[in-house]
């Protein structure tokens, strides 16, 4: 199942691949629908894989955004794309 994710996610990836920031919006724009079925996909995994695994994923969200919060606080890491704690 894990692979089965990985590879979804990899065919979303790669309606992004090569592309800058000015031709990612136009691609969007034409290809919104398939890149909604290829997250369709992927959280077809993620359900099936939290079903099997017995994961109430609600639960382990929420918790992962209360550790976020924690790690990662607004306040120092808006904005940024390095950690908030490293050197830009």
């Amino acid at each position: 199942m894990a692979i089965g994710l990985a590879l979804e996610a990899a065919e979303v990836l790669e309606h992004f691949q090569w592309k800058n920031e000015r031709e990612m919006e136009e691609y969007i724009k034409i290809h919104k629908k398939d890149i909604g079925e290829e997250l369709s996909d992927v959280l077809y995994w993620v359900l099936l894989m939290s079903y099997d695994l017995r994961i109430d994923l609600v639960k382990a969200f929420n918790k992962k955004m209360i550790k976020n919060a924690q790690k990662y606080p607004v306040k120092e890491a808006r904005g940024r794309h390095t950690k908030y704690n490293e050197d830009q």
